[in-house]
């Protein structure tokens, strides 16, 4: 009994260890990323001051570089790295210059977000008359667009389109819906219930495959007896039909809500009901 104590007590010290470790490699990177950020507040002011001095003419090392190329170098990182990796700083280094350059050309941090989200968008479909396909069309290729960029889902913001390539979609999915018949105002908010779901499923799918990538990390280095403890663990708390009858039908029938082979129909239920729910209502 005692040597069972003592696992015990050893596995609990274990798992509080590896939680003090995240939670201050958490405070590491706030506090890093506060200092970036103050620091990228004085050097856009610097060379605002520069650019009233000179007029509109950048010094020559800043010349050369355009804004596609900053714009496509944080691509590059964010697809690499996620968006924690994206600072003025980083990209400079990419792109071989000094990170006052870049101001020239984009003014803050934010701007260059609103450029990176633009510049990944992809070209909506062409209209085939048929509303409820072009939705749909509009649905698949927005979730994949995400999926080929999971960092914009950091950046996602409301508000106006971010950019031309975003205004030139929003009014390709507003033309979709004419044949409903609709006034501009209840197209938009069908529009915006579409985007919506969108983000909200793709937002989970992404957040599935991190967790599955975290699992496996911290599965990988967890000892056989700690792993056979956590999913004992799980199915209890699960696994009570007293208490969570319905639950605990998903346990024992093995049904897996977030399994990855099921993310694209999963994607496609939810689509058909919502383009039910809008045709049931406009429809007729």
């Amino acid at each position: 009994m005692e040597d069972h104590d003592r696992r015990e007590q050893a596995l609990e010290t274990r798992a509080l260890s590896r939680e003090a470790r995240a939670q201050a490699r958490e405070m590491r990177t706030r506090a890093r990323e506060q200092r970036e950020l103050a620091r990228e507040r004085r050097i856009a002011e610097h060379v605002s001051r520069d650019k009233e001095r000179r007029l509109t003419q950048p010094p020559l090392r800043a010349r050369g570089l355009t804004r596609e190329d900053i714009v496509n170098a944080a691509i590059t990182v964010a697809d690499a790295e996620g968006t924690e990796a994206v600072t003025m700083r980083r990209i400079a280094r990419e792109l071989g210059v000094g990170a006052m350059s870049l101001y020239w050309h984009v003014t803050s941090k934010d701007e260059l977000q609103m450029l990176m989200l633009d510049a990944v968008q992809p070209a909506a479909p062409e209209l085939s008359g048929d509303w409820r396909a072009d939705l749909a069309a509009f649905a698949r290729i927005a979730r994949q667009g995400m999926l080929r960029h999971p960092w914009a889902i950091d950046y996602l913001i409301s508000g106006p389109p971010v950019g031309p390539n975003d205004t030139r979609n929003t009014d390709q999915l507003l033309a979709a819906l004419e044949g409903l018949s609709l006034d501009i105002k209840t197209a938009a908010w069908v529009g915006m219930t579409i985007a919506t779901y969108v983000a909200g499923a793709v937002l989970r799918e992404i957040q599935e495959i991190r967790w599955h990538k975290d699992a496996e990390l911290t599965l990988a280095a967890m000892a056989p007896e700690e792993v056979e403890k956590l999913r004992r663990q799980w199915e209890e708390n699960l696994n009570d039909p007293a208490k969570y009858p319905h639950m605990a039908r998903l346990v024992t029938e093995r049904v897996d809500p977030d399994s990855p082979e099921t993310r694209d129909e999963r994607f496609e239920f939810g689509l058909d009901c919502l383009l039910d729910g809008i045709a049931a209502r406009f429809d007729r």
